[in-house]
């Protein structure tokens, strides 16, 4: 996995643990109602649904709050409509970024997203200039220990195409259509999943390595992330465990 795959993982962990609720919540319950208005309230059948579902029952959203939030996207009950946009885009040395935003009001979060690249060195793209670069993928994180034989095994038992170390665990990639079903297959063969979810994965990396340019890349990364209407944030550069984890934003 990419350096930016460590980086979405630490900033995930580091979310649930000291930033606010409320923002983790509300990105989380946009999520549940694009799922159900665009794919059926019921997550037996809609499988973006049970994955959100399950994300947003992994961050402690309560599940009263997912239900309404289910209820806003069916038409059950009256809510803000959100629109998903993609946004593409480079950051300081060619890195490619793609930006997932749900929004209310497309021309702000439109401007606001382009002004957040150039205030950090980064610059908007047209679409289509960077997605080439990336493919939809699913990701199951897995606790360890685990041997990673015995992992393999079941990995593609479970219709999962390869998996990697990270830290402690191992993430599982998937077909994107088949991440919920592999999450259960690997959760019956006694496995604890950690989180599963969908990504785009680069298809190639570049690396970043000089501490100054660690720095601009990341902390562009968080301004994006840290919009209220951003979702997702991929991007293609490969920095090290090392200078990843000295990176202090």
């Amino acid at each position: 996995m990419s350096g930016h795959s460590k980086w979405a993982t630490t900033k995930h962990r580091k979310g649930a643990k000291d930033a606010a609720r409320a923002k983790v919540f509300a990105k989380l319950i946009r999520q549940v109602e694009v799922a159900a208005r665009e794919g059926g309230g019921d997550a037996e059948t809609n499988a973006s649904l049970r994955t959100m579902f399950q994300k947003a029952r992994e961050a402690s959203v309560p599940l009263d709050t997912i239900e309404r939030a289910i209820k806003r996207g069916t038409g059950e009950l009256e809510g803000v409509r959100y629109e998903a946009i993609s946004y593409e885009g480079y950051a300081p040395g060619g890195i490619a970024i793609i930006i997932e935003t749900l929004t209310d009001n497309r021309n702000r979060t439109s401007a606001e997203i382009k002004h957040l690249l150039s205030k950090n060195g980064g610059a908007i793209a047209e679409p289509g200039a960077v997605s080439w670069q990336f493919d939809r993928k699913g990701i199951v994180e897995v606790k360890g220990p685990i041997d990673e034989d015995q992992l393999l095994e079941w990995v593609l038992e479970a219709g999962g195409e390869n998996f990697s170390p990270q830290g402690d665990n191992f993430v599982v990639i998937t077909d994107p259509t088949e991440v919920g079903m592999v999450r259960d297959a690997l959760e019956g063969f006694g496995l604890t999943v950690a989180s599963a979810d969908l990504t785009l994965v680069p298809q190639n990396l570049i690396p970043v390595e000089a501490e100054g340019d660690v720095t601009k890349v990341l902390r562009l990364m968080d301004a994006i992330d840290d919009h209220d209407d951003v979702q997702n944030v991929f991007a293609n550069f490969d920095i090290s465990d090392e200078l990843l984890a000295n990176f202090e934003g």
